[in-house]
C-alpha cells in the first residue's frame, strides 16, 4: 500500500461506519467492516515498523486514538457481532484477541492505557459470553464483578436478563441488589447507554411477563417504547410496541395515552 494512500486512510470514519451497523443490528456488516478496519490498521502498523527499522521518517497520520485502539475496536466489534449471531466459538476467539494486545510495539503511555481498557472489557464480555452460552454457574462470579465495577452494571444486568429468559433463571433477589443503580438508568443521555437502557427495559418487561407480574411488565415496556423513540430506533420501537399490544389489557389510561402520543409525534 503506497504511503500516500496510507496517509489518506481515515480510521475514525470506518469506526463510525461500524458503530452505525451496530445500531442497525446489521451483524454481518459489522463483521465485514471490522475486518476492513483491521486490514487498514495492520497496513499502517507494518509500514510504521518498517520505517522505524530503516530509520526512515514515520508517517504523520491524524488519528483520534492511539493505533492500538483500532486493533482493539476491530476485535471487540467482531466479538460482539458473533455473540449476537450466537457463534460463541468465534466470539471467544476475538475476546481473547483484545484481552491481550501488549505485543504491539511503541505503545506509549496512551497506548498502554488503551490496552488496559480493552483487557478490562475482555473480562466483562468474557463473563457475558459464558453466561449467554449456558454456563449459568458463572452468575455469582459475574454478579460480584458487577458489584466491584458499577460502570458495567447496566450492560451486565441486560446480559443477565437475556440469559435468565433463555435458561429460566430467577433473578429477583439480584435485581433487588442493584435496585439503586437501576433507578438511575433513566437519567443516562449518551447513545450507548440509551441503547443498553432500552434493551434492559425490554428484557425486564419480558421477565416480569414470564413471572405473571403484568403491571410491572407494562411499566417497563412503556419505558422501553419511550427510549426507542428517544433514540430514533424504528426497529426497537416496532419490537416494543408489539409487546405493549400483547400486554394492553393491563395498561392504564395514562399509559395508553403516552404511547399514542409517541406514535402520533
Amino acid at each position: 500500500m503506497r504511503p500516500s494512500f496510507l496517509k489518506s486512510l481515515n480510521l475514525d470514519v470506518i469506526v463510525e461506519m461500524i458503530e452505525m451497523a451496530c445500531r442497525l443490528e446489521k451483524w454481518d456488516k459489522v463483521v465485514e467492516t471490522s475486518e476492513i478496519l483491521y486490514e487498514c490498521v495492520q497496513y499502517l502498523y507494518q509500514e510504521q515498523q518498517y520505517r522505524k527499522a530503516k530509520s526512515s521518517p514515520l508517517l504523520r497520520i491524524g488519528l483520534g486514538h492511539p493505533l492500538v485502539y483500532y486493533y482493539g475496536f476491530s476485535y471487540l466489534t467482531r466479538g460482539m457481532a458473533y455473540l449476537k449471531m450466537e457463534n460463541y466459538e468465534e466470539a471467544r476467539v476475538y475476546i481473547d484477541k483484545y484481552a491481550e494486545m501488549g505485543w504491539l510495539e511503541d505503545l506509549g503511555e496512551d497506548g498502554l492505557e488503551v490496552v488496559e481498557e480493552f483487557r478490562f472489557l475482555a473480562q466483562a464480555n468474557g463473563y457475558a459470553l459464558e453466561l449467554i452460552s449456558g454456563q449459568v454457574e458463572v452468575l455469582n462470579s459475574y454478579t460480584a464483578f458487577l458489584r466491584e465495577n458499577p460502570e458495567e452494571v447496566l450492560p451486565g444486568l441486560d446480559v443477565i436478563l437475556q440469559a435468565t429468559l433463555r435458561y429460566g433463571l430467577d433473578v429477583d433477589e439480584l435485581l433487588k441488589m442493584f435496585a439503586e443503580q437501576t433507578a438511575e438508568f433513566s437519567t443516562y443521555e449518551d447513545d450507548e447507554n440509551l441503547e443498553h437502557c432500552y434493551s434492559f427495559s425490554h428484557h425486564l418487561a419480558l421477565y416480569h411477563k414470564r413471572a405473571g407480574r403484568m403491571m410491572d411488565a407494562m411499566e417497563q415496556i412503556v419505558q422501553a417504547v419511550k427510549l426507542a423513540y428517544r433514540s430514533g430506533n424504528d426497529s426497537h420501537a416496532t419490537r416494543s410496541l408489539a409487546l405493549f399490544e400483547s400486554l394492553r389489557d393491563w395498561a392504564t389510561v395514562e399509559q395508553v395515552s403516552e404511547i399514542q402520543a409517541l406514535i402520533k409525534g
